[in-house]
């Protein structure tokens, strides 16, 4: 290994030491998140039959209904949709959304502006197109991610809300991601002025990064991908949607057709790593945390903003780093795609992407493509640049890695200041 590298694995090493004391507190919260799923585990009573192959309209399939309620007892839900049909975070989360908004009902957002994509799927930025012009759906959005502005949630609840949606991790901005605390006061907040408003969290890169989940906390639906955070980094595609049980029905209405929903769905040979992927989630999102605490660390004793900050608490296992310059933010994706198992030959480019205004640079040089419970960096090209690192699958990865990074800033544009 070149010295220099190894000085900045000596660095890492000395960083660790500010930061030991938060991983005790990561490892209590992945052993009792590994507890929950394994009773989940034992109490259905999962077995080798579970995992066999289904095929055409996947009738009758056993596996697949012991998965759907394995997530919906994991997650604290009434019922579950499991599927590698959803082709993302963003087609699952749009299944749910379609599934609860009937024509001319109003959608109302708390936690702001929602991340690109499904900026997109609602059609905010043309009214032309998405589920607000389809369905002729009022839309609006006020941001209580920091504080809940009681006479503003009276204002905005005055009027009938058919779903109020919490996006739980951060997009592309640097806005707190949401504990479940905070889910739970928003939840309370609102049902006490429309109990039967249905509260919907996009619970992307949130999963297993505390001890509760949403449903937990008293949200009626929650979505995500499996190749985010529940998957382990087994899981090779899919999503899930878990909530209550007319809920997810309606949603999976929406994924197959009407009348059909969730008792139809060939699962092919996917149904063990979906199983597997779930079980070593807890321990994998726990190597992504200190990892991000880690790069938190070391790139705030370098001179660079860091959001959240090392002993901030955590919602999601998201790490910004704002890097101040295009160069900068292109250096520090090659680093990672550099430092990365698949493709490290890779040169990633700026370029546009499906759902986004801005080029987007990406950092993914994963086993599955673009899982970003495996480690990731992308950032749209925008001032001023900031960089989102997500995933790992083992921290001594991560450690590496952020060496290298670090070691490429520093030679690509000297130290910060």
């Amino acid at each position: 290994m070149a010295k220099s590298l190894q000085f900045y694995l000596d660095f890492i090493e000395e960083t660790e030491k500010e930061i030991k004391p938060l991983f005790a507190e990561i490892d209590r919260v992945a052993l009792q998140n590994q507890w929950r799923v394994l009773e989940a585990f034992r109490s259905l009573q999962i077995d080798e039959s579970c995992f066999a192959a289904s095929t055409g309209y996947g009738y009758n399939d056993r596996g697949r209904e012991k998965l759907d309620q394995l997530y919906a007892r994991v997650f604290g839900a009434e019922a579950g949709i499991v599927r590698p049909q959803f082709v993302s975070g963003t087609h699952a989360i749009a299944c749910a959304l379609y599934g609860s908004l009937r024509p001319g009902g109003r959608l109302l957002s708390l936690t702001g502006r929602p991340y690109e994509t499904l900026q997109k799927v609602l059609g905010l930025n043309d009214r032309d197109t998405g589920m607000l012009a389809e369905l002729n759906i009022t839309y609006e959005e006020a941001d209580f991610t920091t504080a809940i502005n009681e006479t503003a949630l009276d204002n905005l609840l005055a009027e009938k809300a058919d779903v109020v949606l919490l996006q739980r991790s951060r997009g592309y901005s640097l806005r707190r991601a949401l504990r479940t605390s905070d889910i739970a006061a928003l939840v309370q907040a609102v049902k006490k002025r429309q109990p039967e408003a249905v509260i919907f969290v996009d619970n992307c890169y949130g999963e297993f990064v505390e001890t509760e989940e949403p449903c937990h906390a008293g949200a009626d639906l929650i979505a995500g991908s499996l190749i985010k955070n529940p998957g382990g980094g087994i899981a090779t595609g899919g999503g899930y949607i878990v909530g209550r049980e007319d809920l997810v029905e309606k949603a999976a209405w929406r994924l197959t057709a009407p009348g059909l929903g969730s008792d139809i769905g060939a699962m092919g040979t996917v149904k063990r790593l979906y199983f597997q992927g779930l079980f070593v989630a807890p321990h994998q999102v726990a190597q992504s945390l200190k990892g991000m605490v880690l790069a938190a660390a070391l790139f705030s004793n370098a001179g660079y903003a860091v959001d959240p900050l090392p002993f901030d608490l955590r919602g999601d296992t998201v790490q910004a780093v704002t890097l101040g310059s295009a160069d900068e933010l292109m250096l520090f994706c090659r680093a990672v795609q550099a430092a990365s198992p698949v493709e490290s030959f890779v040169l990633p480019q700026p370029a546009p992407m499906p759902g986004y205004e801005d080029e987007i640079i990406m950092a993914a040089g994963t086993f599955i493509q673009g899982a970003s419970s495996e480690l990731t960096a992308d950032a749209p090209l925008r001032p001023p640049y900031h960089v989102f690192l997500q995933g790992g699958l083992t921290y001594e990865h991560l450690k590496i890695a952020l060496a290298e990074v670090l070691f490429s800033l520093r030679e690509g544009r000297g130290t910060p200041k």
